[in-house]
């Protein structure tokens, strides 16, 4: 994590080192971007420091504005493709003519040029893959060629399947991945077991706390590393951020209940479940970044995760017009 004790050491002094954000245009293929640009600033000297993990932040900001602006595939989607398929990333650069490591270097996060963006987003049409596979046959062993058209005719004949998935997942979330809704991942199955690592985390908990959980996790992994977790947008309303369709979140997966219940003076509806999450959906970030998040907030009441919430910038400046919170909030946040 960027706010980790040990990195708040100063190399040059062995000090205190504090972690800070400031607005940069960040020049990238001759175009400028706006980003949250993240360094370390020694006390004691005022010199300032970046290492691997601060430059990942705001490279993440550009690739996904950039991605985004041209049509380019994010890199889950160019890793989702070529698993579809069943090839390996050099037979993949070998049959669309790319360099030899270049599928590789897409899926270790470098931007496609825009020629072959939209080629890879037309190959997830698998009708268009099969076209280039029957131009590149004479570049495979026979064996290579029939390993590969299996799993594309497979691939065409679940199309109406997968078509479906996506229309479900549409419904639930509000538009594509862009800013408002941190360029994450739109996956069910990913969002079913963020919640279903918080239940397993905390017990039991009521829509509002659950509201401010997803909230923090993605808005604190947004801060970490340039993307949201779950792909939902927050909305500031009356009880503070709440996911946009929060209603069909909660009441979109069997493996979670739901029952009224009543505690103390506060009435609401609880979230439960048996089900264990799957951690194999995520990273090894993205598991840390919902650990730290639940260990916060373990403790806390509804209501006081409520109190919390309105302390936050990305509520109180929305909160007027019931507005979409920004995830630019996610460098101001205070509770954790």
């Amino acid at each position: 994590m960027l706010n980790d004790k040990e990195k708040l050491v100063s190399p040059i002094t062995g000090g205190r080192m504090s972690l800070e954000w400031e607005w940069r245009d960040v020049e990238f293929r001759k175009e400028n971007f706006h980003v949250m640009f993240p360094f370390y600033r020694c006390e004691d000297t005022g010199e300032r420091f970046t290492d691997t993990e601060t430059d990942g932040v705001w490279y993440a900001q550009v690739h996904n504005m950039y991605c985004q602006k041209y049509g380019i595939p994010f890199t889950d989607e160019i890793v989702e493709v070529r698993e579809r398929y069943g090839i390996s990333s050099s037979k993949m650069s070998l049959i669309l003519g790319f360099g030899a490591n270049q599928w590789r270097r897409y899926e270790q996060e470098e931007i496609p040029s825009v020629s072959n963006g939209r080629m890879i987003r037309s190959i997830m049409n698998p009708l268009v893959f099969k076209d280039i596979l029957e131009s590149s046959r004479h570049l495979l062993t026979e064996k290579e060629y029939s390993k590969i058209l299996g799993k594309v005719e497979c691939a065409i004949s679940s199309a109406e399947t997968l078509r479906i998935k996506q229309y479900e997942t549409q419904r639930l979330f509000v538009s594509g991945r862009n800013i408002d809704n941190g360029f994450g991942q739109l996956s069910l199955e990913r969002l079913k077991n963020v919640m279903l690592f918080v239940i397993g985390h905390v017990g039991e908990i009521f829509y509002t706390k659950m509201n401010k959980m997803l909230f923090y996790i993605d808005f604190v992994k947004y801060r970490e590393t340039g993307s949201s977790l779950t792909g939902l947008s927050y909305r500031a309303i009356d009880y503070g951020p709440v996911p946009e369709k929060w209603e069909k979140v909660y009441s979109e997966f069997d493996e979670i209940s739901h029952e009224p219940r009543v505690a103390g003076d506060f009435e609401g509806c609880v979230l439960g479940t048996t089900s264990k999450c799957d951690r194999g959906v995520f990273s090894e970030k993205e598991l840390a970044v919902m650990q730290m998040v639940c260990e916060r907030f373990k403790s806390c009441t509804a209501r006081e995760m409520t109190r919390l919430s309105h302390e936050e910038n990305a509520w109180k400046d929305c909160f007027e017009k019931h507005g979409i919170i920004p995830f630019e909030k996610a460098f101001q946040l205070k509770a954790i």
